[in-house]
């Protein structure tokens, strides 16, 4: 059932579809955070309403809580959480290692300590897959090891054998070929060399899409942009490229430029919760005075449900009481506005004037407003 459509090409931004079981994306795309089984402050009617085409969900926290074997029994997480749409599960790699001190990493797998309770688990490339397809998601990742930065060459080197040798096992392990797709990471930290032996290894294994992870891990930008850059030369044209972690509308603007056409972080749900709301002019401040006795919406021109019935005077109160629904209102603009932003992107690749829209848009959205 899966299949990546390359329709057009603006420089090297990238307009496709992916077609999966559970329906069609538009690409460039981007994917809300639902680590839970919920994509915080949002119902399922609501991410449909923001024009949401695929969410995220995280292996090693459903695991955990629920458990994939009460969502197995279920009928599988689509049902489970009420989403007739397409789900990607990372898996839980980037969070077993982010356990310092709670796990230790072998070339079998990782014995790792809970977070929730301190009980003791093994995830190996095998029980990750198994545990994916139980859940059931669309795109489904290999497992890897998401090395830290900063990190000598020689570690980050270590760590990509493992990850290589993971990912083999893994596709050994896959199975469910008629409903997922499996998808490889491309790691290799900041080397280039690394990187291109990590894509061209994974490129031999033939998956239907790569990932590259190891990236927005506290690098500098410029490095980010430099190993995405690169590996648009590396990678197949033909198959979709999903950059893991990624980020403010200027990183998603830009990394598209790269040709990525797949993108997820809690960024823009978080911040706003916090009352930090992204916008076409801007990144607003909702707590700021400024916005005490301001009764405009958050964006005349938008036409989400918050800016359609709310100003921008009472969200800020909203949020300033710690209010449910301010946090619902600010995600609300804010996952409409990054859904909105991607379509304006795919647009502009389609009329081969991403260049030209890249120069319009980057002035404006990292100001404060």
């Amino acid at each position: 059932m899966f299949k990546f459509q390359l329709e057009k090409v603006s420089n090297k931004a990238r307009a496709g579809t992916i077609t999966t079981s559970h329906g069609k994306i538009k690409t460039p795309v981007f994917m809300p955070v639902g680590t839970l089984g919920t994509v915080k402050a949002m119902s399922p009617e609501e991410l449909e309403k923001c024009h949401t085409q695929i969410i995220l969900g995280n292996t090693y926290h459903l695991y955990m809580r629920p458990g994939y074997e009460l969502i197995q029994q279920a009928g599988g997480l689509h049902k489970f959480i009420a989403w007739n749409n397409p789900i990607l599960t990372d898996s839980g790699g980037f969070q077993v290692m982010s356990l310092a001190g709670l796990r230790k990493i072998t070339n079998e797998g990782v014995k790792f300590q809970s977070h929730i309770d301190g009980s003791t688990h093994f995830f190996t490339p095998e029980s990750v897959i198994a545990i994916q397809e139980a859940l059931g998601a669309d795109i489904i990742m290999s497992f890897d090891e998401c090395a830290p930065y900063p990190a000598t060459r020689e570690y980050v080197e270590k760590s990509l054998q493992r990850t290589l040798k993971w990912a083999e096992r893994g596709k050994t392990a896959f199975h469910n070929y008629m409903h997922q797709a499996l998808f490889g990471i491309v790691q290799g930290g900041i080397y280039e060399d690394l990187r291109e032996k990590a894509a061209k290894t994974l490129i031999e294994m033939d998956f239907p899409g790569y990932a590259i992870g190891g990236l927005a891990v506290g690098e500098e930008k410029t490095d980010m942009f430099r190993i995405t850059n690169f590996l648009n030369d590396v990678l197949p044209s033909d198959k979709p490229r999903y950059l893991m972690g990624v980020g403010t509308p200027t990183d998603l603007l830009l990394n598209i430029a790269n040709g990525i056409d797949m993108f997820d972080c809690v960024m823009p749900t978080r911040n706003a919760r916090k009352g930090s709301i992204f916008t076409r002019y801007g990144k607003m401040i909702i707590k700021s005075a400024r916005y005490k006795d301001d009764f405009q919406p958050i964006d005349n021109q938008c036409g989400c449900y918050t800016c359609k019935h709310f100003s921008r005077a009472y969200i800020r109160h909203l949020i300033t009481m710690n209010e449910i629904l301010g946090m619902r209102l600010t995600t609300i603009h804010s996952l409409y506005f990054y859904n909105e932003l991607m379509g304006m992107a795919r647009q502009a690749i389609i009329e081969n004037c991403y260049e030209e829209f890249l120069a319009e848009m980057l002035p404006v959205l990292d100001r404060v407003i």
